[in-house]
């Protein structure tokens, strides 16, 4: 399975959608090497020698469908369209579909060079603890103008393919990977902390609310669920209602690094996986307190916070900005290369 900080970056991110068929059919004959004339820039490393390829020169992949409970044979921008249908709304700017389409198509490559599928025989799968969203069922005409118009495309940082992040709302502010998915590594050069550009209001109904939950949170955990959380940090606390809880470290971007507990310090990163990254929904917090046996926290944004913003590569697309334009303003040094 995939690097515990990446995973994170994954699960986090996730707003659901509609589809009809897919552009391309799974393939159902073994596939071939990558056919001659079709050779990548040499200066961007990627996992090749690990893949198959169809006869158009792109590459297949073998994905276990969580649902099937089996490994099908997909073409890599049909399983990118089941992605780009899983993680952003089908009907939202063009551009911000073809940013994020990048970012899957990125993300699902990384993933191949580094890892293996905890399914037997996979290349991924479409486990969100694994890996990305994925709802084909949810492809439309614009999910597959938005592939199509980026086929082949990927993101890439000194000629090597970097961790694609991308999350639901930043709360105004992205933030590091080591504050925001608690990454034990050295930074990234192409992480930023920029605003998030999320747009204050939109037009449709269905998107207004799904913005405003977005964009603030408040959620309550029994103080017998945080204490268990601690425990499985590490941390040996027992939480009453006198007991002092408070940001100890925040991040560049203003996001908490570390949460106290009492005696007990631990990564809000961590935490917020520990409690259910869907409640605690983001560690830009603005209040935590102990009341009436829970511990009640509110905070701004929906995910991790490190790289794009989706809600901000809405506000961006509808302010006219293109697809590179949009992965320029997240991701530092990066360029959008073609692989096929």
């Amino acid at each position: 399975m995939q690097r515990r900080k990446v995973a994170l970056a994954a699960a986090i991110c996730a707003l659901s959608l509609c589809l009809q068929s897919c552009t391309t059919t799974a393939e159902t004959t073994e596939p071939a090497p990558r056919p001659t004339g079709t050779a990548m820039k040499a200066a961007v490393q990627w996992p090749e020698e690990k893949l198959k390829f169809g006869e158009d020169g792109s590459p297949v992949l073998r994905v276990y469908v969580v649902e099937k409970e089996a490994v099908e044979k997909v073409d890599l921008e049909t399983y990118v369209e089941g992605v780009l249908a899983g993680e952003m709304k089908n009907d939202w700017p063009l551009e911000a579909l073809k940013a994020q389409a990048i970012l899957a198509r990125t993300f699902v490559l990384k993933f191949v060079e580094e890892k293996e599928s905890k399914y037997p025989d996979a290349d991924i799968s479409t486990d969100i603890e694994e890996a990305q969203a994925y709802d084909p069922d949810a492809v439309n005409d614009r999910i597959r103008e938005a592939v199509n118009a980026t086929k082949g495309q990927v993101l890439t940082a000194d000629g090597r393919l970097p961790y694609a992040w991308f999350h639901a709302h930043s709360g105004g502010t992205t933030e590091r990977a080591v504050t925001g998915l608690g990454w034990n590594e050295a930074e990234p050069a192409y992480t930023a902390v920029v605003q998030g550009n999320e747009p204050e209001n939109v037009k449709n109904e269905k998107d207004a609310q799904a913005l405003k939950d977005a964009k603030r949170w408040e959620a309550s955990f029994p103080v017998s669920e945080v204490e268990e959380a601690l425990r499985s940090l590490g941390a040996e606390e027992s939480i009453s209602g006198d007991t002092r809880i408070s940001v100890a470290e925040r991040g560049e971007g203003g996001r908490a690094k570390t949460i106290r507990f009492g005696d007990a310090a631990v990564g809000a990163a961590e935490l917020r996986i520990a409690l259910g990254s869907t409640k605690m929904r983001s560690t830009l917090l603005t209040s935590l307190k102990v009341q009436n046996g829970q511990v009640v926290m509110e905070g701004k944004g929906y995910g991790h916070g490190v790289g794009m913003s989706q809600w901000g590569a809405y506000g961006l697309a509808e302010a006219g900005k293109n697809a590179a334009e949009i992965i320029g303003h997240y991701f530092t040094g990066v360029t959008v290369e073609k692989l096929w």
